[in-house]
């Protein structure tokens, strides 16, 4: 055995030479000065050497407790050398894989398939409410914990839809991690946002029952505001399409010998084509506004500024002006004609698929928008003769009658 002395007055020769404390603990004292202790040890009949650091920031009592752990592994069938690269390829893993790098490659892999607005939105919210808690976190260490501290933080501002959609995102994230080898399982499998959200009844937008359309049809007519909105109103009746890309909607996307509003992914709730067919009273309506802005690229602009859409509140407003406040909105619309469609017999698919809610899944999403769309054109007619109907207008069947 050795001691601090002579490991002290050990001094460098003109090659490398080793000092043995005994049971494969050596001090390797190199032609440079430098000393450095290693384990000798044989592991499957070879000879192996671990290095256990330098002389004297290990000292001579640290490298022996060392030497002594590492035997009590071998006794266990467990290599130094390879524990220790094991190790190191670990730490270095931890480093290069953890929640935000694995993040940001999922975005950029999910990112293709999705609208730039979209994208950037969701990349924003990792930004801003799940980066700052987990992102430094390797994913393979992540717990459920610490996903739920991330979702109740966003819910204690009040941003519990946020909370949802975070949620959702790491789980995604979780499950790419999964998928390309970086983690053994998806952390969120094991909670949902109900088991630590709050819940919100689900709220529904007003909308008037069918016995109030005439009232709702006449007042339409009577509106004296701005032209551009009654018209609005009126095609958002006939067409029941949500608000957003009403507003929205250009003339490019209307074939008027088809008698078609064909409306592109981009600007769809569920991300694929939707196409409306067109009822005369329909066309009526759009060849007035053809009057108003037909010069312009978007069917219904803002009142000051014509090169950009109208507000989303524009209709609101002017529901609230003729008294449907709290009765009525844009979107009500949808969940009326629903109502009475299904009321008077028309094919549930027909009409799921005119209110754009047809299954999302990718092979169903390409082609959905374009069935049915002989039946679902006789719906929307009998839809619109229904409204003049109610509106007290003759149909051009009474016409004929008359």
């Amino acid at each position: 055995m050795i001691t601090d002395i002579k490991l002290k007055a050990a001094k460098p020769k003109e090659r490398d030479y080793r000092i043995s404390d005994g049971q494969g603990l050596t001090l390797m004292v190199r032609k440079n000065g430098s000393k450095l202790w290693q384990f000798r040890y044989q592991f499957e009949g070879k000879p192996k050497t671990a290095s256990l650091g330098p002389y004297p920031l290990i000292s001579l009592a640290e490298a022996r407790e060392k030497r002594d752990e590492l035997r009590k592994g071998l006794l266990n069938d467990i290599d130094p050398v390879q524990a220790k690269r094991l190790a190191r390829a670990q730490r270095e893993a931890e480093v290069e894989h953890v929640f935000k790098k694995i993040a940001l490659r999922w975005h950029e892999h999910w990112a293709k398939a999705r609208t730039e607005r979209h994208a950037g939105y969701v990349l924003r919210r990792l930004e801003s409410d799940v980066f700052p808690e987990i992102g430094e976190f390797p994913i393979s260490g992540l717990k459920a914990i610490d996903v739920v501290r991330v979702i109740k933080k966003i819910e204690a501002r009040g941003a519990l839809d946020i909370a949802k959609r975070a949620f959702q995102t790491i789980g995604q994230v979780c499950r790419y991690a999964v998928a390309h080898g970086l983690a053994e399982r998806d952390v969120t499998s094991d909670i949902r946002p109900s088991d630590v959200l709050s819940s919100r009844r689900a709220k529904n937008f007003a909308r008037i029952d069918a016995k109030d359309l005439p009232e709702l049809l006449q007042k339409t007519e009577a509106y004296q505001g701005y032209p551009a909105t009654r018209l609005a109103m009126n095609l958002l009746g006939l067409t029941f399409v949500r608000t957003s890309e009403l507003i929205c909607a250009r003339w490019e996307e209307f074939d008027f010998e088809k008698a078609q509003w064909r409306i592109p992914a981009e600007r769809m709730k569920m991300r694929s084509p939707h196409i409306v067919p067109l009822s005369r009273q329909a066309i009526e309506v759009l060849q007035i506004l053809h009057q108003i802005s037909g010069h312009r690229k978007i069917l219904f602009s803002g009142e000051r500024d014509h090169s950009k859409p109208m507000s989303s509140g524009t209709i609101l407003a002017a529901l609230d002006r003729m008294g449907f406040r709290g009765r009525m909105t844009g979107h009500g619309w949808r969940g009326l004609a629903s109502t009475i469609l299904h009321e008077e017999g028309f094919d549930h698919a027909h009409i799921e698929l005119q209110l754009a809610h047809q299954e999302r899944d990718r092979v169903s999403a390409s082609y959905n928008h374009a069935l049915y769309l002989k039946q679902r054109a006789e719906m929307m007619q009998w839809w619109a003769d229904y409204l003049d109907r109610a509106r007290g207008t003759k149909t051009e069947e009474g016409r004929k009658a008359a």
